[in-house]
Parts: C-alpha cells; sequence; structure tokens
C-alpha cells in the first residue's frame, strides 16, 4: 500500500491556508513588511514567526545528518502526532494499535480524534508481541505506536522486532524516540530512506532541557512531511520557542555533558534501589527515568509525597502492577530520594 492510498480523502483534496510570510519566498534582508497586518514597532517578536522553523531546522538537519525536507517541527510532540492522526486516520472508521504500557498521549488522541484503539500489551519483558500485533491489525489500522525507549519501562524494544513490525505492518508505523538521547540503540531516523512507511518523532522536552519551550520534531520522507505541512496551523511554533531552540542546539556539546552526567547519576540511583528492602525489581533503562517494583506502590507513593517527592505511580498500568516510576534528578535530589525511601 502506498503513502497516497493511506492519506484521507479530505486531506489529498485540502487547499492549504498560505500566510503572509509563505508567499514572500524572497530574501528578507532590508525589505520593508507591510503584508501581514503587523504592529510595525520593533519589540523582537512583533513579526509573525518563520512558519517553516528554517533556522532551527538548519541546526537540527546538522546534527542529525538529515536534511529539512524531510522534518517538521511542532508546539510539542503532542501536536505532531495529532497531526498524524488527523492525515492518516479517517474518524469513526479507522484504528491505531498501541502496545500497553505506554505513552498514553496515543489513546487520547485516538478519543479526540473518534479513531479506535486496538491495544496488544507487551510481553512478560515489555517487548512487542509481533504475531499478535500483526494478527490484530486489519484494512483499517493506519497507525502503530513504537515507543522505544518506552515509557514508562525504560527499556529499547529489540531491533528485530521493530524491523518486523516496520517490514510487515500495512500502515504507518510511528516510532517515538522521545528518550532515545539516553540510549546506545541506533535512532530510527537512519532507516528513513529505507521504509516510507516509517515516522520518527523526537523531541527537545528530555535531553536538551527544553521542555517548557513546547517543541516537537518529527521526521519522515519528504511525501509525508508535505502532508503534514498542508494540514499544521501557519505558525505553529512561537518566535521565543524558535530563538530557544536556536540557543540550546548550538551549544550540543554542553547537552551531551548534561547526558553523560544523567546517564552517571542513573547508575548510582539503581545501585542504591537495590540496596532498599522493599524495592523487589528494577527494571533496565535506556532513559532518564527507572522503573521499580516494590511492595506497595501506593502506600510508597503517598509516604515520598508526605515527605515533599514526588515521583509516578504507575501501578495501574498494565504490566506495572506496584511499580513506581522515578526520574533522575540531580545528585542532590537523588541523595534527598535514597535517603528518604530509606528511612520510610
Amino acid at each position: 500500500m502506498s503513502i497516497q492510498d493511506l492519506i484521507r480523502p479530505t486531506i489529498k483534496a485540502l487547499k492549504p491556508y498560505s500566510s503572509a510570510r509563505d508567499e514572500f519566498q524572497g530574501n528578507s534582508d532590508d525589505m520593508v513588511f507591510l503584508d501581514a497586518n503587523e504592529n510595525p514597532f520593533e519589540n523582537g517578536v512583533n513579526r509573525y514567526p518563520d512558519p517553516l522553523q528554517r533556522t532551527v531546522k538548519s541546526l537540527l538537519s546538522e546534527l542529525k545528518e538529515i536534511p529539512q525536507s524531510k522534518m517538521l517541527l511542532g508546539n510539542g510532540s503532542d501536536e505532531v502526532l495529532d497531526l498524524i492522526f488527523r492525515a492518516f486516520c479517517e474518524p469513526y472508521q479507522d484504528n491505531i494499535i498501541t502496545l500497553p504500557p505506554t505513552y498514553g498521549m496515543y489513546s487520547v488522541l485516538a478519543n479526540i480524534n473518534a479513531i479506535g484503539i486496538k491495544s496488544v500489551p507487551l510481553d512478560e519483558n515489555f517487548e512487542p508481541k509481533v504475531d499478535a500485533i500483526l494478527q490484530q491489525a486489519d484494512e483499517h489500522s493506519k497507525l502503530l505506536f513504537l515507543c522505544s525507549p518506552n515509557n514508562p519501562t525504560g527499556n529499547s524494544f529489540s531491533t528485530k522486532a521493530m524491523k518486523s513490525l516496520v517490514e510487515n505492518f500495512n500502515g504507518i508505523v510511528v516510532i517515538d524516540e522521545a528518550y532515545i538521547d539516553f540510549s546506545n540503540a541506533e535512532s530510527w531516523v537512519s532507516q528513513l530512506e529505507k521504509y516510507p512507511n516509517l515516522i520518527v518523532t523526537q523531541t527537545l522536552s528530555k535531553a536538551y532541557g527544553m521542555a517548557g519551550i513546547r517543541l516537537g520534531i518529527c521526521y519522515a520522507s519528504e511525501e509525508i512531511i508535505s502532508v503534514l505541512n498542508r494540514i499544521k496551523p501557519p505558525y505553529n511554533v512561537n518566535e521565543l520557542t524558535q530563538q530557544k531552540a536556536i540557543s540550546q542546539l548550538e551549544q550540543n556539546e554542553r547537552t551531551q555533558e548534561q547526558v553523560s552526567d544523567i546517564l552517571k547519576e542513573r547508575d548510582v540511583l539503581v545501585d542504591q534501589l537495590n540496596s532498599i528492602n522493599y524495592v523487589a525489581k528494577i527494571y533496565p533503562s535506556d532513559a532518564n527515568f527507572v522503573l521499580a517494583k516494590v511492595d506497595d506502590a501506593t502506600k510508597r507513593y503517598n509516604q515520598l509525597i508526605e515527605h515533599g517527592i514526588v515521583i509516578r505511580n504507575r501501578t495501574t498500568q498494565p504490566g506495572c502492577e506496584n511499580c513506581l516510576r522515578f526520574t533522575v534528578g540531580t545528585p542532590e535530589e537523588n541523595k534527598i530520594l535514597i535517603d528518604t525511601l530509606k528511612s520510610i
């Protein structure tokens, strides 16, 4: 099945909105802009932002070795995911496949867009059940979401399983790599040329420490990116976000140092958690958090709250009974956490 066969008919027929900044394609130096009904008095944000975020994309292009034509930026990854739903899923007709326990927004966005959900839980090792997933898929299964490294489990899925799914699922495979910068696994961005049905999403919210600016990234074929560009809001990434992203991306060495520090602290956290008698199991992590099974997750969660520490109680998630998720903090924060866990 081709990508064109997967696109909703209404999206194919859509005439996209053309903003003032879309229509003017020339060199902006020394130009007088009287086209967008902006306030003319300069204050740094009186002009509309670049609708295609070219400077941000140029920096990402250098870092990821991917051409700008194969990327789309969004107001957080959630906007990127929502655009994917609207491009490929027909309301009240199509469905998606999710692999719980996983990121909850896939199901939320499906419900918002009136899309069915087929859930195929991960196995006891938190790996995809390839045969079961492919058996569940039908002609209306348009999207398959693979979160790797996975949230909340922290593990990266096996390359063999993911390759089988990308090659055999007759729809779009979305690989969510929000935590890829903490993993030794190779990003699937390098496989875009090989798999036209592949979309890879990343973010500046985790390793790059930019959760507050809301910037999500989508990497895909030019064909898919062109479809998403047709339906995205004209100025979906604001000027302040773009400026902050540029500043952070230009300091990539600092980001890598912080990632290295977080990974060292993750090892310390795991080592200390192993010494706590009510911690039954610590799951392998390729992310900036650790999932641990305890004797009574709700009890321990509430005890930590009483001591001024907020973590995530994941006990209601499939396969995560009595599991707590600990984000790796600073050395000082992690010491407070461990000292408190040992005292309760």
